[in-house]
């Protein structure tokens, strides 16, 4: 049985007249014949009524009828679901992010995509870089979102990978209550030397954690490292607590915690880029269009 056998059928049902059918489908009226007796041969089943003066659909081929009208629409369907799918507005999108991603970046991202690609699911994971590059490598992921840079200086770094940032900003320093610098607009970073240090653990956070070290650098001292934390959400409450000294990315401000005092760095401060990261193997179109609409200069 072949597709055009089934739409000669539905011609016929639908005119029930050979002749007028043949002029709808633009042939002739012996080869559509010939066609509709061998649909019924393979089917083992009498379709129409033939006689001299008419033609009319037997109980089964008014069965056979709807159900070949329901299989047209459906595959009308998919093939409408297919060109969306190639177009990647159909399908899924697994995508991994570190928790301050969510703080600003990620929001507005997400809202666009979802409103540009309302077929499309979104599969949301809170994991460390570590666990996101795993999660590509493995096939779980189509996308992750960490601090950068990455690559070579990372411990897993991977040339199968490609990076993009999304977002930039400065580092600002968090100062616990009560502070001497907190009466400062701006302060340099090298007045933070003999502080005790809280930062993000080099598991969690290797990208962000280089650019603070490199800020260190810059202002001639190493941190004196006190205490680690997975999340920029716990720093920012360590240093609350009078645990430390933070220098975090300036959006973390928006996390008010009580008696944190975030002042700017002057000097040459550096700046944080947040990336996408995603294997150079992945032809998704559906990751395609996301990182099109995130980074369409990339």
């Amino acid at each position: 049985m072949e597709l055009r056998q089934l739409q000669y059928f539905l011609a016929v049902a639908d005119e029930l007249n050979f002749s007028r059918a043949a002029d709808r489908l633009n042939m002739t009226q012996p080869p559509l014949s010939a066609q509709i007796r061998q649909l019924e041969e393979e089917m083992d089943v009498v379709l129409f009524e033939r006689t001299t003066r008419k033609v009319k659909l037997t109980a089964a081929g008014r069965h056979f009828q709807q159900s070949t009208q329901e299989l047209f629409s459906q595959l009308d369907t998919n093939i409408v679901d297919a060109r969306r799918a190639a177009k990647g507005e159909w399908g899924r999108l697994a995508l991994g992010f570190v928790p301050s991603a969510t703080i600003e970046t990620l929001p507005p991202i997400l809202r666009d995509f979802r409103a540009r690609f309302t077929n499309v699911r979104l599969d949301l994971h809170e994991l460390t870089p570590e666990q996101q590059v795993s999660g590509l490598r493995d096939g779980s992921l189509d996308c992750a979102c960490f601090y950068l840079p990455f690559a070579e200086m990372h411990p897993f770094g991977d040339r199968n990978l490609k990076s993009a940032a999304i977002s930039r900003e400065p580092l600002v320093a968090a100062l616990p209550p009560g502070h001497r610098l907190a009466a400062q607009r701006k302060i340099h970073v090298g007045e933070l030397a003999e502080e005790p240090f809280v930062t993000v653990s080099g598991h969690s956070g290797q990208g962000l954690r280089e650019i603070i070290l490199e800020q260190c650098r810059r202002g001639g001292f190493a941190p004196r490292i006190v205490q680690e934390a997975a999340l920029i959400q716990t720093i920012a409450g360590l240093v609350a607590s009078g645990v430390g000294v933070a220098l975090i990315p300036a959006s973390v401000r928006r996390i008010q915690k009580i008696g944190v005092t975030y002042r700017a760095l002057q000097n040459e401060p550096v700046d944080v880029e947040m990336g996408l990261v995603w294997m150079r193997e992945n032809n998704s179109p559906v990751l395609a269009g996301f990182i099109d609409g995130v980074t369409p200069a990339r």
